[in-house]
């Protein structure tokens, strides 16, 4: 087995089908490989839709259908299906996670095997992530950072150039290079990086997972890449809505955030880095009214990352 492609739905089986649909001519040019698609307990009627349409469409022999049994979040519903696949006879030499809301253009799962046939000293690459229309969204990242946490909640222009080195999402470059982390939308994981590091923290509901999953694999000495030769379109955020800016931050992204700092770099780091969001935010605001400038972030945010960034309990939930 070469390649097992991983995607988790949840309640988006139109989007998981059209992925399905980009993919299947990508297993048929790769032998040795197959999909699995994880129903995360969505309870819409996606595990009927998509059996049936795996079905009619005639994928059953490349693609298989597991139900999660509950919606753990990202990390659960991928560890549900790395699990069992590291754990088969024909264990794959690489596991690809693939966002339902994404769209594989033709090639792009063979760019990543073959960069990471070339160079076996690679653990973790990903794709070029872009819009229908071919516009480029920027999916390779640095690792989040104080400056970086000032710098995105003030959001002023001259104090962006100035942290440009510290930013989490600089430009994309055209070139494969290396990078602290990638987008878990298309993201290819050689199967020693779970032997030596484990598999996705099950403690992260959505948000920050693949960040710290790049950040154990770089200290296990598995660096990562971003290769955009491999193209793949990224629909975003069509299963959780927080592109909307008409709805509250969901609490977990608070949560994975406060758990992200508070592993990997302890408790006081993560207070420091809080401080850091709320300094940048509160000059926002101070600007933003006396520009009488429109709101542009989420409601009740300041409020909420009081609450649940410095007062909520230790364990998170």
């Amino acid at each position: 087995m070469k390649l097992v492609v991983v995607i988790v739905n949840y309640r988006t089986p139109s989007l998981a089908l059209d992925c399905l649909r980009s993919v299947a001519p990508e297993i048929a040019a790769i032998p040795g490989s197959r999909a699995v698609v994880v129903d995360n307990a969505s309870g819409d009627g996606s595990q009927e839709t998509l059996a049936a349409a795996i079905e009619r469409e005639r994928w059953s022999s490349w693609a298989s259908l597991v139900q999660a049994g509950r919606n753990g979040g990202f990390s659960f519903g991928n560890n549900v299906a790395v699990r069992s696949v590291l754990a088969s006879a024909e264990k794959p030499e690489y596991v690809h996670l693939l966002n339902p809301d994404t769209l594989v253009r033709p090639g792009a799962l063979r760019e990543l095997m073959e960069f990471m046939d070339r160079h076996p000293e690679v653990g973790i690459a990903g794709s070029r992530l872009e819009s229908l229309d071919a516009a480029i969204h920027r999916s390779a990242f640095r690792f989040p950072n104080l400056a970086a946490e000032f710098e995105s909640a003030l959001g002023l222009g001259i104090v962006s150039r100035l942290l440009a080195n510290r930013i989490v999402a600089p430009p994309s470059r055209g070139e494969a290079h290396v990078t602290d982390w990638i987008c878990a939308a298309s993201m290819m994981i050689r199967s020693r990086v779970f032997e030596d590091i484990g598999l996705f923290d099950e403690q992260y509901f959505l948000y920050c997972e693949e960040t710290d999953f790049c950040l154990q694999a770089r200290h296990a000495g598995w660096p990562c890449w971003y290769v955009p030769a491999s193209r793949v379109v990224h629909l975003g955020g069509q299963s959780t809505g927080l592109n909307d800016t008409s709805t509250p931050m969901p609490r977990y992204w608070f949560e994975s955030r406060r758990h992200y700092f508070a592993k990997n770099h302890g408790r006081a780091y993560l207070m420091l880095a809080n401080l850091a969001w709320l300094t940048g935010f509160s000059l926002w605001r101070i600007r933003q009214r006396l520009q009488s400038k429109p709101s542009t972030v989420k409601p009740r945010m300041f409020s909420d990352f009081i609450r649940l960034s410095f007062l909520a309990d230790r364990n998170g939930r």
